[in-house]
Order: C-alpha cells, then structure tokens, then sequence
C-alpha cells in the first residue's frame, strides 16, 4: 500500500504565492506544500523585476535586490528616457527571494515532489504525488492551487480549461561590469513583435537579457527571436553588450483576463494560478508575495466567511485594474513597429510617474478618462478614413 500523509491544507506549488501562504498559516494548521522541482529557486523562470516601493513594504532584505533608477526604452526609430528616482524598480535575487520566503515557511516542505492527481471524497480531498520513483498520497480538507500556468489541481479536477494564451520569454544572464549599474533597458518593435524585451542589471554585476513573445500571437520562438536580435546590431544602437558566458532562464506565464473566481469549495487558487501578474508588463512576485500572505492569514483563521473576504479583497484590488491592462495587452501584441514608434515617442509627453504607473498596471480615473477619449478619437479617424 502507498503512504498516506494526512494534513489540513495541502499547497501545490513552491514559487512565491505558495511559500507566502505557507508563511502566513498558524502553527496549529498542519500543511504539506509540494513543489516539483529539486530546489527552491532553481530553475529561475523570471527576471525577477519589482519596485523598491514594494520589496520594503514586503520586507524582502535589501541585499536581495538592485536598484534601478533611470530606464531607456526604445522603438525601431524611437528613444525615451525615463527618469524612475520617484519609484525605482527592484531587480530582485529571485533564487535568494524564493530561499528567504523558504525560510519562514510554516509546512512540511517536500521538494522534488510533482502533484498527479487529485479526487474529491466526503472529508475533502485524495491527492496523488510523486517523488523520485515513489508514488503516494496526501489526504487533506483544502488545496492552494499554486502551479502556475499549469492550474494542475484545478484542471485535475476540471475546474478549469487549459490556459489558450501565454507570454513565454527567455533571457541570457551573463557577467556585464561595464554596464551602468543603474539603468534598465526596454525595447519594442521589429525584434519582439507581440511581445518585448529587456536588459535588467542585477546584485551580482550582471546583466539579463531577455525576450518575450504572446502565444499564440507570435509563431516564432523567443530563442529564435533572441538569435536575430543578437544579429540585427540593435544592441549596439542601446548600448548594450553582447553576452557570453550566459545562463539560460526561461519561463512562461498566462497572458488571460483576470477571473476573479479564486475559490472552488476547498480548492483556492493564488498567483499564476490566478492570472496575479500584471498584464503591462507580467510583473507577478510582488503580487504573489502580497496576496500569497493574505490567503494564508484567510486560511488560518478557518471560516468560510474569512476565505469570501479574501477573495472580494482581491477583485477589489485587481478585477478593474487587470480588465484595463489586459486590454492594453491585446492591443500592443498587434502592433507593427510603425505602431511601436508612435507609442514610444507619446511616452515622452506623459509625467514620469504616469508612465511609471502604466508599467506597474495602476490606471487611475484620470488615466482612465484620457486613454478612453483617444481610443474614441482613433475610433472617429478610422470611420473617417472609411467613408
């Protein structure tokens, strides 16, 4: 017979939102968190961008992140300067960040460890899992659906279809000590259309490079796209530098409208499992972190009523916000790079913290007002043209 765990909650998966929750359970709330890989933090499947704001108010340690505070971004023909001192962005550790949550997790923390399966019985739930060539099983009265893209609980339960839309990128980290340890760089246009690319400094003097496309918008892969960039003689033009002695990251997202239906009667779903990364720019570690904890303190408190309020909280928070953005996002992964151009060259007419504001997907009513009389006007030029 196979072993059998029993606990209260099971969690499924060991990236941010799953650690987070455990994090926040009591000590009188037995836990098993599985995560597939060997380690905590490795494979990286993010370049790990954030804001300082964020990380001290999450209370990531300083040391596991870089600051940036000016960001160049560039079209085929355009070039903006970006001033980020009223917000610099935080190229966080990810591997460290991951490690430190690790470290105040409250569960039995099973790595290597890959979710099968799982059945719903009158006590809760039968889940499958493996590690190495063992099979068991792990009884519990809920599960955190912290997989990812993959939503494993909730599709093994067929509460979900399989995500029809991803943002998938790569990025080459390599030694760059010559690089400004200051500046960012984003790039739109011809050499990642539908999606976009990246040059983030980190806390170790080195530089991540990295592209990423929407499928099934694109037909290409990043790494082919990663390959022309490196001919094209873009980097030189953004005072970039070519890598070598690189590591490979590589990771995918959901790139889906934000549902806000997070609980199915003992199964919740957190982070990607939830579509919690940003649209603009699937930023999703801060937000993970953020309502990883919430949900666990829910959990803890072991009521229905505290579970719907989280939930609501999170809608609240995200619901109108991600409808924006995701709207933002279908409209960008079909622009040409003449689109590209025009877009960059309006980003030099916006105040710094406004732009700052779309990149981290807050859309005040003002912004709101502003983006729905252009999209008005194009609508008119367009009708124009027609008649």
């Amino acid at each position: 017979m196979p072993e059998r765990v029993e606990t209260e909650i099971l969690i499924v998966g060991g990236g941010p939102a799953g650690l987070a929750v455990s994090s926040r359970l009591p000590d009188f709330v037995s836990s098993v968190l599985v995560h597939q890989d060997r380690k905590i933090g490795r494979p990286v499947r993010t370049s790990g961008g954030c804001w300082r704001s964020d990380m001290d108010r999450l209370g990531i340690p300083a040391e596991l992140a870089h600051t940036v505070t000016h960001a160049d971004i560039y079209s085929d023909n355009e070039h903006h300067s970006l001033d980020l001192s009223s917000n610099p962005v935080a190229v966080l550790d990810v591997t460290g960040v991951y490690r430190w949550l690790a470290c105040g997790t409250r569960s039995d923390l099973r790595c290597g460890t890959k979710f099968l399966s799982t059945v719903r019985n009158d006590r809760g739930f039968v889940s499958r899992v493996r590690a190495g060539q063992q099979e068991y099983e792990i009884a519990s009265r809920k599960i955190v659906d912290a997989s990812g893209w993959h939503c494993a609980v909730l599709r093994s339960l067929k509460l979900c279809e399989p995500v029809d839309r991803t943002g998938i990128g790569i990025e080459y980290e390599f030694p760059a000590s010559d690089h400004d340890p200051e500046r960012a760089v984003l790039f739109f246009g011809s050499a990642t259309p539908t999606g976009y690319g990246w040059a983030f400094p980190t806390t170790s003097a080195a530089l991540r490079l990295g592209v990423g496309v929407i499928k099934p918008e694109s037909e290409q892969s990043p790494k082919d796209l990663m390959v022309r960039l490196l001919e094209s003689g873009a980097l030189e033009r953004m005072g970039l530098p070519e890598p070598s002695n690189y590591h490979l990251n590589s990771g995918i997202l959901p790139s889906i409208p934000f549902e806000s239906s997070l609980l199915f009667d003992g199964v919740i779903r957190v982070g990607d499992s939830a579509n919690m990364a940003t649209p603009t720019l699937g930023e999703g570690i801060r937000i993970c972190i953020e309502q990883g904890r919430a949900l666990g303190e829910a959990l803890g408190k072991n009521t229905p009523a505290a579970l719907l309020s989280w939930e609501r909280s999170v809608r609240r928070r995200l619901a109108l916000q991600y409808r924006i953005g995701f709207a933002a996002n279908q409209r960008a992964a079909s622009y040409a790079p003449s689109d590209w151009d025009r877009s960059v060259a309006r980003m030099k007419t916006l105040p710094p913290e406004e732009l700052i504001r779309f990149f981290r997907n807050e859309f005040s009513g003002g912004m709101i007002a502003r983006r729905g009389a252009q999209a008005l006007r194009r609508r008119l030029r367009a009708a124009v043209s027609r008649s």
